[in-house]
């Protein structure tokens, strides 16, 4: 019996001498729409929420750029996202799947101009310099940068980085237009007081996606998915989204909802006829 007392107690011991295993940690990273600081506000107060909803550790991995993001997912360094840099046939491939969205209006790619600028057509920025936020902003980018392409517009493309970067550009005098997303568009003119003429809208699409990798294990996604649409019956969840929300300029009462992914099928469209060099 002492002997046996002894053994337990040795494989206790040995136990308690273990050290604690490490919580699985998933990198989340949300397509930067406006200037940094401004995006890591509203993101980092959800992220926490979620890691402790979820009771899954989820850091937050934000790019300079509104093309990090998919850079990041394009080289295997994130785990969840935030974006809509994804639905084009070579992408989608990846099997990066849909679980969520915010319940906003439907997003247009717009091509603005400020309000009191003299160009009043898209004819008229035939040779000018255009801003756009990057190369991979599906919205602000491709649909408008496209239009012009089929009305046969040149135009010289400057980079902002992000939507912000780009109407920073604009108001400078730096660049006669903008390619735009209208959400951002409205909430640009909210944060900062400045009026848009608008040139061109595109056709309706849905906002961003919330995306997950293949690799996390579905009771990892699924705790996830549960804990962003949550955050809209839950009075501590709703709270941080009023208050996040004003920093970009979006209602108080936006959420995460449910998604499946077939709200995107104008995105999966848009590709099918899309200039080669867009797709």
């Amino acid at each position: 019996m002492k002997s046996l007392i002894a053994r337990i107690a040795l494989m206790a011991a040995c136990t308690l001498a273990l050290p604690a295993a490490a919580q699985t940690e998933y990198r989340f990273s949300p397509v930067n729409q406006a200037n940094i600081a401004t995006a890591a506000s509203y993101w980092n107060p959800i992220v926490a929420y979620v890691s402790e909803k979820a009771g899954v550790k989820l850091t937050l991995k934000l790019g300079r750029t509104s093309a990090d993001t998919t850079a990041y997912v394009l080289a295997q360094e994130v785990d969840f996202a935030f974006t809509n840099h994804l639905f084009s046939p070579e992408r989608e491939q990846l099997g990066w799947k849909v679980f969520g969205r915010r319940n906003t209006p439907a997003l247009h790619g717009v091509i603005v101009v400020p309000a009191d600028s003299p160009i009043t057509d898209l004819a008229q920025l035939e040779g000018k310099e255009v801003g756009f936020p990057g190369p991979e902003a599906f919205i602000a980018y491709k649909t408008t940068y496209a239009q012009l392409l089929q009305r046969k517009v040149q135009v010289r493309s400057v980079f902002g980085g992000n939507m912000d970067g780009a109407f920073a550009q604009l108001f400078s005098g730096k660049v006669a237009a903008v390619g735009a997303n209208s959400q951002l568009a409205e909430g640009y003119t909210k944060r900062e007081g400045k009026a848009f003429r608008t040139l061109w809208t595109s056709e309706p699409y849905h906002d961003l996606a919330l995306m997950v990798a293949p690799k996390v294990p579905e009771r990892d996604a699924q705790a996830v998915a549960r804990a962003f649409v949550g955050m809209a019956s839950d009075p501590q969840g709703r709270e941080i989204l009023a208050s996040v929300n004003k920093l970009i300029g979006l209602p108080a009462d936006a959420v995460f909802i449910a998604s499946d992914g077939r709200e995107y099928a104008p995105y999966r469209r848009f590709y099918l006829s899309a200039p080669a060099a867009l797709r």
